[in-house]
């Protein structure tokens, strides 16, 4: 993979780190009147915090304490969603972001996606132009998706009230 060109990409890069960090955020703040909010705040805060240390130093991603909480992160995510996915497969009776099993696989999807973008990263700490081109593929993805959800009256009708009284 050829390296993307100079200060532009690395903008872009940073850019999109930003963007995400203040995402993982976000998803992490609306979790505080979930009933299990304590899980759901950790597993975003820390994408949160990670990306935003990419953000400020693309380089991080070669730190070895940096890999290694990312790694387990990362783990734990992909086992979760797995066991999501089936619960979701055998229970499901509506679009994916319907249930509230299937927003939290997607959560959850988009933790892994882009932590693995970042670890990718430490080779080439601004990547590619395909690795910035998945970036700004990823970044929208829960952005419109929010905006989908939060401005589907019919989805919100079906939402349990902890999620109604959320952002």
């Amino acid at each position: 993979m050829a390296p993307a060109a100079g200060p532009r990409a690395r903008a872009l890069w940073r850019a999109c780190n930003a963007l995400m960090a203040a995402f993982f955020a976000l998803a992490a703040f609306v979790q505080v009147n979930d009933p299990d909010a304590e899980v759901w705040v950790v597993m975003y805060a820390i994408p949160a915090v990670l990306t935003l240390l990419v953000g400020f130093n693309p380089l991080v991603t070669g730190n070895f304490l940096w890999k290694s909480v990312s790694a387990v992160h990362m783990s734990v995510c992909v086992l979760w969603a797995v066991g999501l996915a089936y619960h979701f497969l055998l229970h499901t009776q509506q679009n994916i972001l319907h249930e509230e099993e299937g927003r939290e696989l997607s959560g959850l999807l988009i933790i892994t996606a882009w932590m693995s973008l970042c670890r990718s990263s430490a080779k080439n700490p601004v990547g590619g132009r395909i690795q910035l081109a998945l970036a700004i593929a990823i970044v929208l993805f829960p952005f419109i998706s929010w905006i989908y959800v939060y401005t589907n009256k019919e989805m919100q009708s079906s939402w349990p009230t902890h999620c109604k009284t959320a952002i």
